[in-house]
This record gives C-alpha cells, structure tokens and sequence, in this order.
C-alpha cells in the first residue's frame, strides 16, 4: 500500500487539525518537511521532491491550502511516480497580486499557479464559503488539473477554525485513492 504524504499548507496547522490528526493516527502518513516559517514556493517544491524521491514506492499526497500550490507546481517542475493526490480548499492566488506593505518580505508564491494537468489521479475538494478561494475558482483549478470535485458544501476553509478536526469523509476519500 503506498504511504501517504502530507503537504502543509501556509500557516501551522493546530493540532486538532484534519491532517495533524491524520500524521497520528493513520499509518503510513507522514508530514513532507516545512522548511523554514515562511511560505518559499521554491524550498516547498524542493522539500517536496525530495520527500517524494525517497518513497520506495509511489505515494499518496495529502494538501491542504497552499499545500495544493505546492503540489501543483511540483507537477509542473518534475516527473516523479505520484500513486495519486487529494487536494483540499486550494487557494486562489490571482495573477495580477503583488505583495502588501505589512506581508513578510521572506514569503516567496508562485507569480501563476500551474492550472496544466497533473500526471496523477487527483480529487479537489472544494468549499462553497472557502474565504480564500471562490467556488468557481476550486472548480476552475480541478478542471484544469483534470481532478474529480468534490463539493464540500458550507465547509469555510476546511480547517479547525471550521470545525474540521476529525473528518470521516476525507478518511473515505483518502482510502479511495490508496486503492
């Protein structure tokens, strides 16, 4: 069975989070290394072939927010064996952003997110009251990476701050995707 690897997001997850939960409780899940506080889309593309490169076979990825960009960017860069992705509240980075004053000089995204599609089966689930990504746009990504969608309903950002601590339904979806 492959083993599956969780891609962090942007901030810490807590640790009632869904996939803080996941790297305790499920075997075979482990978190890709967060090198370094700040979002570097260039060291988490890296962290994440590395971790990639060292599976004895291909795993699963598990993402969550920014953690999908990361996957998505991977994609674009290398041709590693991906078993398969679920990628979670994806959000949009709109083309024409430019950093603020008060964000940190260190945050490094991607000036485009890779919207080509992945090389590997992938599901999307996205949330209709996401407040980093409108509906239409988690739909737009999963169209474009060629994923399934699935529709999380009012789910907000899919994280603790929504009430997404444990989460049977994303336990079902990952099992599906280690078949």
């Amino acid at each position: 069975m492959p083993s599956v690897l969780l891609v962090p997001g942007r901030g810490i997850a807590r640790s009632e989070h869904w996939q803080e939960r996941w790297s305790r409780e499920l075997p075979d899940c482990r978190w890709v290394p967060r090198p370094g506080r700040y979002f570097d889309i260039v060291t988490r593309v890296a962290a994440l072939h590395q971790a990639i490169a060292a599976e004895p076979e291909p795993p699963v990825l598990v993402a969550h927010s920014g953690g999908c960009v990361t996957v998505a960017q991977w994609a674009a860069e290398h041709r590693l064996p991906v078993h398969a992705a679920l990628l979670v509240a994806p959000p949009y980075l709109d083309p024409g952003w430019t950093p603020g004053p008060d964000d940190p000089p260190e945050e490094r995204f991607p000036a485009v997110v890779h919207t080509g599609r992945l090389p590997f089966r992938t599901v999307v689930v996205a949330s209709r009251t996401d407040p980093w990504a409108t509906y239409e746009q988690s739909v737009s990504y999963a169209s474009g990476w060629g994923a399934v969608l699935v529709d999380a309903g009012d789910a907000g950002h899919i994280n603790t701050a929504a009430g997404y601590g444990p989460w049977p339904v994303g336990v079902r979806l990952l099992a599906d995707l280690l078949r």
